[in-house]
Parts: structure tokens; C-alpha cells; sequence
């Protein structure tokens, strides 16, 4: 009988199906051996991460940095929610505590003067920009020191419309201030929010434009009176008229007060995250510390770097501003330093100017006979 005869084309298919197989069976080896690499690899790290001393180390600065931001419940993803609430717990008293001390050591000053020199005395710009950049505890970081000699020439600034808050830059274009930086914190949900809804109390020019608590109420400030001292701790808003403050915004901590640190170390430093701080010194100069972090430049910093930089500059005062991603130092020049957002610059219930002459500064109340209740901050 005869044999069929096998064509050279089904021979090459033959070959070509051994082949495909061949290299499935190859491709599913590399797989799996690649996925039990990596998952012995990720188990691995996640015994580092949670059962060693460095591993935990981490795990907490992780954790205290998200706790930093408004929203701190992803810490709880971290650390767990029971240890979540006393880490959270033990931070607001810290703050608490820092705020106890009264302030003893005062500024000495007289407003510089940023025009024409006298005498020999010799002229003073307005405002002085100054690049920093160091290694940190955790990393290192880059950002700006901002110097305002007179500190009268501050105001705190307000959105110019109902509904939304306003870029720093937009602030400082519209009321044609020399500089500006974020001021205080703002209700932000989902860091989704629309910047329009402050937190704790804001005042610009001595008068309250927002107040989320009753008159009696102790509340975080950060602020300047009306001689140019800064004002910050724990007060009631009848303290802070009764003490004639003219600017002030809600946040914390107060972390230097009468030239002393308050944070004792960098794993109390609230983790590692852009920063915006406020500090002046005994001549009465106000310096602002703007932090970049979140990015390949740099990663942030903590509270205890700041205070570093600030007491290296003879700073007798310090708080803590909003930071994270509102951080940011405009000039007229621009946008100075670079936001952690990728969308850039945030919209900002509150900033801080600085002015050539802050009495004629352009600034309405834009809270004003808004019951605070009917504010929708996720509404754009």
C-alpha cells in the first residue's frame, strides 16, 4: 500500500506549531519564575517594612507624613486605625503643649526702612528672596527663604469672589503686592476641594472675616498684631482683638518660642512633606520658609529641619503654615519655587502679601454675611 506523502508545507507548519508551543511554554516559565521572584521579593519587604526596627521607622514617618495632610485617615493604612487615633492624639497635644509657653522674648524694632537710606544707614529692599537647599534627616531638600523687613507691610488676602478660592499668584497680580505665600488651612475634600473654606479664624486689617468657632474658643493662630509682632499659639478670638492682632490664619504648631526649638528630634518632626512655615526675628523681620517636596528635587522636609533653618537665622518665633501642595512663593515675577500639585498652584481661601503701602491694599471680606453652614467646599 502506499504511503502518504507529507508535503514540504506541512512539515514547515508542523515545525512552526512545535515551535509556537515551545515558546508558550517558555514565556509561562518566565512568568512564573518572574512572579515568584517578585512576590518573594514583595513579601520580603513587607516583613522588613513591618517587623524590624528601620522597616518601622519608615513605616511611621509614612504615616506621619500623610497625617501632616488633611488627610490623615490613609495613615490608618499604615499603621492601623487604633494607632492612627493615639499617634494623632499625641501630636495635638504635643502642639498643645507647644502653644503653653507664653511669650517672654519680644522683637526689638523699629520698621526698617525700605526707601531711600539715611545717614549711613543702609537701604533695605522690601522684601529679599534667598534659594536653600541641604540634606535632611530623611533626604534632602530645596526650596526659598523669603525676608520682609517690616512686617507691617503684611496682610493677609482673601479670595476676590464667592464660591472659589484664589491662586497666590492671581492675589498678588490683582492687588499688586510685591510677593505673596499660602497662609492657613482650608476644609479640602478629597484634596479635591474648591479653597474657599477656611479653617479656625482668619483675620486681615483687625477684623475677623471668618470664624468657624464661638468667640471664647481657644484656636491655633499664626498671625502679626499691630505693632508687627507675630502672635502664635492657642487664643480665643476676644483674646486677639483685646491683643489689637491685625493679620492671623489658623494652623500649627508653634515650634520655636522666645529662640527656643520646641521639637526635640526628626522623628518628631511630623513626617516629610513640602512646607510652608512663618518665623521673626528679634529685629522684628519676618522670614517665610517654603519647602519643596513630592518631587525628584526634592522630597520635603520636616517641622525639625525647619526649625534648624530658623533658629540658624536667629529666629525667637516660629509656626507651621499650610502645606503640602498649597505651598508656594510668588513674586511679580511669578511662581517662584515649584508646587507639589501637578496641576500647579492650588485656589486658597488665605495668603499672605506683602505690600508697598498694605493700608490701601485692595481686600473685601468676601465671607461676609455667608452663613459658613451653607459652604459647599467640593463645589466648583
Amino acid at each position: 500500500m502506499t504511503q502518504p506523502t507529507v508535503s514540504r508545507q506541512q512539515t514547515i507548519n508542523g515545525t512552526r506549531r512545535k515551535a509556537g508551543k515551545k515558546k508558550k511554554t517558555t514565556f509561562l516559565r518566565i512568568f512564573i519564575y518572574t512572579a515568584v521572584i517578585m512576590l518573594s521579593l514583595f513579601a520580603m519587604f513587607l516583613a522588613w517594612f513591618f517587623f524590624t526596627t528601620s522597616g518601622n521607622k519608615l513605616r511611621y514617618l509614612a504615616a506621619d507624613t500623610l497625617i501632616s495632610t488633611q488627610h490623615r485617615h490613609w495613615a490608618a493604612y499604615l499603621i492601623g486605625k487604633k494607632e492612627l487615633a493615639v499617634r494623632v492624639d499625641e501630636y495635638m497635644k504635643q502642639f498643645d503643649k507647644y502653644a503653653e509657653a507664653p511669650i517672654v522674648t519680644q522683637p526689638s524694632f523699629e520698621p526698617s526702612p525700605t526707601g531711600p537710606a539715611t545717614g549711613n544707614e543702609p537701604e533695605k529692599p522690601s522684601i529679599e528672596v534667598k534659594p536653600i537647599e541641604g540634606k535632611g534627616h530623611f533626604g534632602y531638600y530645596k526650596g526659598y527663604l523669603l525676608f520682609v523687613h517690616d512686617p507691617k507691610k503684611l496682610r493677609i488676602v482673601v479670595p476676590d469672589k464667592y464660591g472659589k478660592g484664589e491662586k497666590v499668584s492671581a492675589m498678588v497680580k490683582r492687588t499688586g503686592a510685591l510677593a505673596g505665600v499660602n497662609g492657613g488651612g482650608f476644609v479640602d475634600p478629597e484634596w479635591k476641594g474648591n479653597g474657599f473654606q477656611p479653617t479656625g479664624i482668619v483675620m486681615s486689617g483687625g477684623k475677623i472675616f471668618y470664624l468657624d468657632s464661638g468667640m471664647n474658643t481657644p484656636i491655633h493662630i499664626v498671625g502679626i498684631d499691630s505693632e508687627g509682632k507675630m502672635i502664635a499659639g492657642k487664643y480665643t478670638p476676644n483674646d486677639l482683638l483685646k491683643m489689637k492682632m491685625s493679620e492671623a490664619v489658623t494652623f500649627s504648631p508653634r515650634f520655636i518660642v522666645n529662640g527656643v526649638g520646641q521639637i526635640k528630634g526628626p522623628e518628631d518632626g511630623w513626617g516629610v512633606a513640602p512646607r510652608t512655615s512663618m518665623a521673626q526675628t528679634a529685629d522684628g523681620t519676618i522670614i517665610f520658609a517654603i519647602i519643596d517636596g513630592r518631587q525628584t528635587h526634592s522630597i520635603g522636609a520636616s517641622l525639625y529641619e525647619i526649625q534648624e533653618i530658623f533658629l540658624k537665622e536667629g529666629a525667637i518665633i516660629a509656626a507651621n503654615l499650610d502645606g503640602g501642595s498649597s505651598t508656594v512663593l510668588v513674586t511679580e515675577e511669578g511662581i517662584v519655587n515649584k508646587p507639589a500639585s501637578e496641576f500647579g498652584e492650588r485656589f486658597l481661601p488665605t495668603a499672605w502679601l506683602v505690600f508697598d503701602n498694605p493700608r490701601t491694599a485692595p481686600i473685601k471680606n468676601v465671607w461676609e454675611g455667608v452663613d459658613i453652614n451653607k459652604i459647599d467646599p467640593s463645589k466648583w
